[in-house]
């Protein structure tokens, strides 16, 4: 077993960066093929791309939110490379958002609502955890943070 690492806190403009997003979710389950569910990727502090779940609006079951923020970023610094960066989240990154964020190379994700207090509908594979996502110490994930501010989209599934 690894030994675990203690997470770095959750800095203001991340708090800010979830807070923001949070808006965004409440905001797009009211629009015509959009989900309420919201994500931005930070570099060095600033927002990059920022991203609502798309599923519906393009037919594709690929386009959560997180999904369609990595390439965003991808396309805004002109490279998959995505180290140095941070996912933000309002819902717990699914396992393929959370093998999308390890392949950019995005080792810190920070989410409000979590796995065991939202629908199961939202994982695939609910026997993966966080804790499958990490390659030794060089991962945090550091979730329920403004859990109250979207906790109800999600407690359904009919966000």
């Amino acid at each position: 077993m690894m030994p675990e690492s203690t997470p770095v806190p959750v800095s203001p403009t991340e708090h800010t960066a979830l807070v923001e997003a949070a808006q965004r979710a409440l905001a797009a389950r009211d629009q015509s093929g959009k989900s309420g569910i919201a994500a931005a990727i930070l570099r060095d502090g600033q927002t990059i791309a920022e991203a609502e779940n798309e599923v519906h609006l393009q037919g594709d079951p690929t386009r959560h939110a997180e999904m369609v923020a990595i390439a965003r970023a991808a396309e805004v610094l002109g490279t998959t490379d995505l180290k140095g960066c941070v996912m933000i989240s309002t819902l717990q990154p699914c396992e393929m958002c959370l093998a999308a964020m390890r392949f950019a190379g995005i080792r810190r994700v920070i989410f409000a609502a979590t796995q065991g207090r939202v629908a199961a509908k939202y994982f695939a594979f609910p026997h993966l955890s966080l804790d499958d996502f990490r390659h030794g110490d060089d991962f945090d994930a550091i979730g329920g943070v403004c859990e109250d501010l979207v906790l109800h989209l999600y407690a359904t599934g009919e966000e």
